[in-house]
């Protein structure tokens, strides 16, 4: 615990009810989504304006304290998990301010706790579109999704969070505000320092407000369900619609456990004894969407779907989605502990991937339920099984290894959304090279001296 005199200087900050110090308080904060331990950190701030957050990151650096700042903490990888010598954890949920949504230039500005949904809620208000869209954005916030550069359901046809951020203000381990970015559609003042925050999870600076860009949103969308007898042919099917010229707004995969659990939770009336089915929409004009809906079909009649359902309103094309976003936590009911990952390969190595993941679940006698974004190769496989069974998470953990041994001989990545946090550090020199980690340690060294921003994630110690 720090020092009284410490605590009453973050009180004189932030105010006396926005620090926390109580155990049960911190234990709150001691854990992310990862299958990792929970470290209880030595106290939590609340800011409630960027100004105070500026001050705090100061005092933290003078003192020598380490830095997490969180959002909702849904983050996968541990990248929210304190550090152990006298962490700090700083909570953004109260910057939570929509700043600006302006419909002339199509950007808006938000500060870092805004929630996704209710963000894409509010643009969608006003007859724009916020693509983004990660599984945890009823939750999530804005500031943890540039952290992480989260992906989702969208991410196909346009792109994941980096494609849409204009620009940053953040401050550094000084308080300082350094400003990145712009408003403007074309900004080449100075470094990318936006571009390097994205996907930083905290380890370079804390967001104070973020600009991001808006789309008009699609005129028109068919959503479908293919059915299939065997994961190869559903898996076929996904590289063939690619091949087919057709980018799909979606394109989902889900195996016959995941199929079940889903549908034993969501009563959706999924076809049980399929192998794999795919869902899928494509979208944009009217036109146009009836064009790529008849060669997505001419595809998948090709490879031997058993069914094809295209949903007939926007109730069905709802219940198709609701199925696919309830994926993890019906999986996650299923045993005490779910390992989820997110290993991801070239979409035409989706096949392979999908072969490989089975065949390590038999290897080691465990459960998998397999689903995720297959449209651009981003898997997830999920590990279905009881931590405190130490041999079978013994099985557990070499599983992974060799899953994400397959993922990089496939020229895939660690990867495709989760980020890399505590969780994936140990492989990072697999996928990249020992010069690439050294690298970044020496910019991490120079941007950060003392280490305080969210030490351990990414690269290590």
């Amino acid at each position: 615990m720090p020092s009284a005199a410490l605590i009453k200087e973050f009180e004189a900050i932030v105010g006396k009810d926005n620090v926390f110090t109580s155990e049960a308080d911190r234990q709150s904060y001691s854990y992310d989504s990862a299958v990792l331990e929970a470290v209880v950190p030595a106290l939590v701030v609340r800011p409630t304006s960027t100004e105070q957050l500026g001050k705090v990151v100061r005092l933290c650096n003078e003192n020598g304290n380490p830095i997490t700042v969180r959002g909702a903490g849904t983050n996968l990888s541990g990248g929210t998990i304190p550090d152990p010598r006298e962490g700090i954890v700083i909570l953004t949920n109260s910057l939570n301010r929509i700043i600006e949504i302006n419909e002339e230039d199509l950007y808006a500005v938000v500060e870092p706790g805004v929630v996704t949904a209710k963000f894409a809620a509010e643009v969608a208000k006003r007859g724009l579109f916020y693509p983004p869209d990660p599984g945890s954005q009823a939750v999530s916030t804005l500031g943890g999704n540039v952290a992480e550069n989260a992906g989702g359901l969208r991410g196909l046809k346009y792109g994941v969070t980096k494609d849409y951020v204009m620009g940053i203000e953040f401050f550094d381990v000084n308080g300082g505000l350094v400003k990145t970015g712009s408003r403007t559609v074309k900004c080449v003042t100075g470094y990318n320092l936006a571009g390097l925050m994205v996907a930083s999870e905290g380890t370079l600076g804390v967001f104070s407000n973020i600009v991001l860009k808006l789309v008009p949103p699609p005129q028109a969308s068919k959503a479908m369900m293919a059915v299939f007898d065997d994961v190869n042919k559903a898996s076929e099917a996904v590289a063939g619609i690619i091949a087919a010229h057709v980018v799909p707004c979606t394109l989902e995969f889900m195996d016959q456990a995941t199929i079940r659990y889903v549908d034993d939770f969501t009563k959706a009336g999924l076809p049980r004894d399929a192998q794999a089915i795919l869902l899928i929409e494509v979208d944009g004009h009217a036109g146009q969407v009836a064009d790529d809906a008849e060669k997505v079909e001419k595809v998948l009649n090709k490879v031997g779907a058993t069914e094809i359902k295209v949903a007939k309103d926007a109730a069905e094309k709802f219940k198709l989605w609701e199925a696919r976003r309830n994926a993890l936590p019906a999986l996650a009911r299923a045993k005490p502990t779910t390992v989820l990952e997110d290993a991801t390969v070239p979409r035409s190595k989706i096949p392979a991937m999908v072969k490989a993941i089975n065949d390590i679940a038999a290897k080691y006698n465990i459960s998998i339920g397999t689903f995720g974004h297959a449209g651009d190769g981003n898997l997830h496989p999920t590990i279905l099984c009881d931590r405190r069974d130490k041999h079978e998470f013994e099985r557990v953990e070499h599983a992974v290894d060799e899953i994400f041994d397959v993922a990089l001989s496939l020229h895939g990545t660690l990867s495709g959304e989760h980020g890399i946090g505590m969780a994936k550090s140990k492989w990072m020199e697999k996928e990249t090279s020992k010069a690439t980690i050294e690298f970044s340690r020496n910019m991490k060294r120079a941007i950060d001296p003392k280490y305080i921003l969210n030490p351990g994630k990414i690269i290590g110690a």
